[in-house]
This record gives structure tokens, C-alpha cells and sequence, in this order.
């Protein structure tokens, strides 16, 4: 299997476990949205929260130029030590939603 492929199964899988989970309060559904032929990845939050809607991302990830891109990440532990777990290397993650001069300043 190519870099590439297992890339996408292994976003699939973190992102599918993510998806099993029940939010504590709420009727709150959660959905995984695959798009493979432009490698866009995302869990959706869907329902209704104390009379108020609840609808957006929880998680956002792109495969681009050989590169996991994660766009959004709302997990409260995050994503990418998952990937990392399952065998992205540290140096095929890019975190775009940090800016890249404080990521930079923070190492």
C-alpha cells in the first residue's frame, strides 16, 4: 500500500473511533465525512444542546502534497498524537490552524 492510501485509512480509523463517542449532554449526533477522491476528512456535530442548535466541525483534515494537513482540530486531547500512534510520522503533520511564525516562536 502506498504512503498516500494508508494515510487516508489511517485518518479514517482516528477519525471513526472519534465518531463512536457520545457527547455527555444534549442530543448531539456525530458524522464522518470522507471525501477520498479530494482527501477532505471531517466529524460533524449535529443536534440540539439546552434548546440551542449545535451544528460544525470537530475535526477538519486534509491530505495535501503528501503532507495530513489538519485544518481544525476540537478534540479536547487533539488528534495528531493519534496519527502519530498510528503511523503518520511526526514530520508528514501540519498543524495549519496554529500560525506558522508562533509555532515557530513556541520550539
Amino acid at each position: 500500500m502506498d504512503t498516500i492510501t494508508t494515510y487516508r485509512e489511517i485518518i479514517k480509523q482516528v477519525i471513526s473511533d472519534y465518531a463512536k463517542l457520545h457527547p455527555s449532554h444534549g442530543n448531539i449526533r456525530l458524522d464522518v465525512i470522507f471525501d477520498e477522491m479530494r482527501d477532505r476528512y471531517a466529524l460533524m456535530q449535529v443536534g440540539w444542546d439546552r434548546g440551542r442548535r449545535v451544528r460544525g466541525n470537530l475535526i477538519y483534515v486534509v491530505i495535501e502534497n503528501g503532507k495530513v494537513i489538519i485544518e481544525y482540530d476540537g478534540m479536547e486531547s487533539g488528534i495528531t498524537q493519534d496519527l502519530v500512534n498510528q503511523g503518520i510520522p511526526e514530520h508528514d503533520i501540519v498543524l495549519a490552524f496554529i500560525e506558522e511564525s508562533q509555532a515557530f516562536a513556541t520550539v
